[in-house]
């Protein structure tokens, strides 16, 4: 679109209101002067043709932004309606969990996706349409506003003088002394510039960019939440580790190992503590003053899978405690939860009766890790045991078929087949029973063998967060920019004067972005040293305006 040429010279954008030099009004569109984007072309407002426009123009409008924001309220409050797939109990099937937790509607939170609402692909596309709104508002507006305070001239056209909130004007048979108002505009911390015997008083333009350094704050917010789901960027993973048990550390590429070597947990004692007496009492229980893993760290040393033939080289030992994580390499891991006394290992043996008398088979005595159990036991007197199914956390389903609630041994059930020296397991059927703790129940006939359960070992369990966060200086460097330009639009603003002389006349008129109090202050302090005219605020002479024509319209009725 041709551009528009102002009768100073001036080249303007189409679509410009005000002159971006001399401030002559291209438009007339009112008393008073559009001064909130200084009058200039926004791209938004010019160019709606091509299909590039109409994205460039939907993203550009506040109302669009707004309700982007509205949906992300919205949809993120609806994930802290039950908790994230991420912290519910490890090892629950989260398609199972939901429904048994929180009834139909947590069946529904978890057949919307709604479980994983943080890292579903529509939600970062949310966190995108707003990030792209931010960038297309910013440059929509920042741009042409940017060109037209630089472009700004001292002289302005009278008519952008007359359309000026904060106006005056009288008749000038003296000569301004030109030297000692900008020196009282100097006191009042202005910077002043100087043509043809007219004055331009600024300060506080930066105020103006305080909203668009929010922006970038908030995009910089933006960029460091998304990056959290790029691979190397964000851990987030929990581990349950027992007594005396190596895990690998998720997240370093099976690189590093902790041992738990040791878990303490200790109490609160009711004669030595009496600043605690009170919660003591209240909690009718023993409370807990700390709880630690004594862990050790260590490297895999030489390549190769995971497993027995791994060598581990020790890194360092650390004890565990809540706020005093094991730190290495970015990795933190914090102490978060326990659980005392798990069940680990069973020990069984079998009796046989024979002649009415029963009898053990000492050599028939084998250990069930609960945790990773052995399937098939083979003994040297010809006895061989088979696990069929084994179901860590009993539970029977809505369709009355055995099932396990998660793989914590909290209430095993394990279902074995003993086949005796004379029994050929590829053709005969074994003794069948069901066994778990004060369960032993035959499940087919003619048992002649009895499955004791002998011992039983318990071991503690400690509960330990990974996490590591490369975002974490993205997001704080947005946080700090983002409250720079929220300081900067809010305790500052962008005040300015005009001083000219034209045809026997002295024009004085003044702008600002808010706080117009303090603008008038101005004005009035420099009207009594030099004599400048008596300026009035033309919005309200507007509202007197119209308030007598409502008036008059109300009398004419009556």
């Amino acid at each position: 679109m041709n551009k528009v040429t102002c009768e100073c010279g001036h080249k303007n954008p189409y679509g410009t209101y005000l002159c971006e030099s001399c401030g002559k009004p291209l438009k007339d569109e009112g008393k008073l002067a559009n001064m909130r984007y200084e009058g200039v072309a926004r791209r938004s407002q010019t160019y709606q043709k091509s299909i590039v426009d109409k994205i460039w123009n939907f993203f550009s409008s506040v109302k669009v932004g707004i309700w982007i924001i509205v949906l992300l309220l919205v949809t993120s409050s609806l994930g802290t309606l039950f908790p994230q797939e991420m912290y519910i109990p490890p090892g629950e099937d989260p398609s199972l969990y939901y429904a048994q937790e929180y009834g139909i509607l947590g069946q529904l939170y978890y057949d919307l996706g709604f479980h994983n609402l943080y890292s579903s692909w529509w939600y970062m596309l949310l966190i995108a349409a707003l990030g792209i709104s931010l960038v297309i508002a910013s440059l929509d507006r920042f741009v042409p506003l940017y060109r037209a305070l630089k472009n700004q001239r001292v002289t302005r056209h009278t008519a952008f003088m007359k359309k000026q909130r904060v106006y005056g004007m009288k008749e000038n048979s003296e000569a301004l002394d030109i030297k000692a108002l900008s020196t009282s505009l100097k006191e009042r911390k202005y910077n002043v510039r100087e043509e043809d015997g007219n004055l331009l008083a600024e300060k506080g333009r930066f105020a103006r960019w305080g909203p668009y350094v929010n922006h970038i704050g908030l995009i910089i917010f933006l960029i460091g939440g998304m990056l959290r789901f790029f691979p190397g960027m964000y851990l987030d993973d929990y581990v349950w580790i027992r007594e005396g048990e190596t895990e690998v550390i998720s997240g370093t590429e099976g690189e590093y190992f902790v041992q738990n070597n040791q878990f303490l947990v200790e109490l609160y004692d009711e004669e030595d503590n009496e600043i605690f007496q009170e919660a003591l009492m209240r909690e009718g229980s023993p409370v807990v003053s700390n709880y630690q893993t004594d862990a050790t760290l260590f490297k895999r040393s030489t390549e190769g899978s995971i497993g027995s033939e791994t060598e581990l080289e020790k890194v360092k030992d650390h004890s565990i405690r809540v706020n005093e994580p094991l730190t290495f390499e970015g990795i933190s891991l914090y102490q978060v939860d326990y659980r005392l006394n798990e069940l680990s290992t069973f020990t069984f043996g079998v009796e046989i009766e024979e002649d009415g008398e029963v009898q053990a088979l000492e050599e028939v005595v084998f250990e069930v890790d609960l945790n990773d159990p052995q399937m098939y036991y083979e003994f040297d007197n010809g006895y061989q045991i088979e696990i069929i199914e084994y179901f860590p956390n009993f539970n029977i389903d809505e369709s009355g078929e055995p099932t396990t609630l998660n793989r914590v041994p909290d209430n095993p059930r394990i279902i074995f087949e003993l086949y005796p020296p004379d029994a050929d397991p590829e053709e005969d059927t074994g003794e069948i029973s069901l066994i778990g703790v004060q369960v032993n129940e035959p499940l087919n006939e003619d048992h002649d063998h009895t499955l004791r359960m002998l011992d039983v070992e318990f071991v503690d369990v400690t509960g330990l967060t990974i996490r590591r966060d490369h975002t974490l200086p993205i997001i704080i460097a947005g946080g700090i920019i983002f409250m720079i330009g929220l300081t900067q639009g809010s305790y500052w603003f962008h005040r300015r004067i005009w001083i000219q002389q034209k045809d026997g006349q002295l024009y004085v008129a003044g702008h600002a972005n808010k706080n117009w109090h303090a603008l008038k202050r101005d004005i009035e302090y420099l009207r009594e040293k030099h004599d400048l005219p008596e300026t009035v605020d033309q919005a309200d002479e507007e509202v007197k305006e119209k308030d007598q024509v409502n008036e008059g319209g109300r009398d004419k009725n009556v």
